[in-house]
């Protein structure tokens, strides 16, 4: 059996604020983080939790991933920015172009994040958390397909897309170009091992899938974690694989 997406982890440079942040705009509970941080519980289908970790660093370009939330009328979308205004979001420029139906917003740390116009295809059966678009090649759409049994429900012109079998968000990637690296990535994943599973054989998978290890297998000490091997997949995005949950 495959690794279970435990969560999508924000490094945040003050935790509970923006954990705050999220929970208001999504409507989610909080829930015990034993790694020092805040856990938001999804109250629908999305399948994982977000958790939002003590960073050291300040947030620098643009974040390679971020979530597209759905709207179900016009009316509705601007319901959605109004109230992520009010909660301490801010409109950004990324380059979108003014005939653009879609609203580029920031949270409070500069995580960008999308409100999608009504009548989205692509997302119709979707919930609100509608997809976690990310900046990717196609050969790490293929990887992570794989790495967490989720089928491809799109793979065209180097684009790709994977969904939980149970449904909930999708998980995207633009194809090449990929932006540049300016830092540690602001957002990564949580992996549990398969349940009754062995840790270390799931490692041994994720490296012959193309992943590579990036720590010393005590735990990230630049983070200030325990209990977690640090990964990253074959375009150099940090994840990891966690020993508790």
């Amino acid at each position: 059996m495959a690794s279970q997406l435990f969560a999508v982890c924000f490094a945040a440079e003050q935790p509970l604020r923006l954990a705050q942040f999220w929970s208001g705009l999504l409507g989610w509970g909080t829930a015990d983080d034993p790694h020092d941080g805040v856990t938001l519980l999804p109250d629908d289908d999305t399948g994982f939790r977000l958790r939002f970790s003590p960073a050291r660093e300040r947030k620098a370009g643009q974040n390679r991933m971020h979530f597209d939330l759905t709207s179900t009328s016009p009316e509705d979308q601007q319901r959605t920015v109004d109230k992520a205004l009010a909660l301490g979001a801010r409109h950004i420029d990324i380059g979108q172009g003014p005939d653009e139906d879609h609203v580029v917003l920031a949270d409070p740390e500069g995580n960008e994040f999308c409100v999608i116009e009504p009548g989205n295809n692509f997302l119709a059966d979707c919930g609100f958390v509608g997809a976690l678009a990310c900046d990717g090649s196609q050969e790490v759409g293929y990887f992570w397909s794989r790495a967490l049994g989720w089928p491809l429900v799109w793979d065209q012109d180097q684009e790709t897309a994977i969904r939980s079998p149970h449904g909930g968000p999708k998980i995207t990637w633009g194809g090449p170009p990929l932006m540049p690296r300016t830092g540690r990535d602001r957002l990564h994943f949580d992996l549990a091992p398969p349940a009754h599973g062995d840790r270390q054989a799931e490692i041994e998978r994720l490296l012959s899938l193309g992943a590579t290890r990036i720590d010393t297998g005590t735990g990230d000490t630049a983070r200030g974690d325990t209990g977690r091997v640090v990964m990253a997949d074959p375009d150099g995005n940090e994840f990891c694989v966690l020993t508790s949950v």
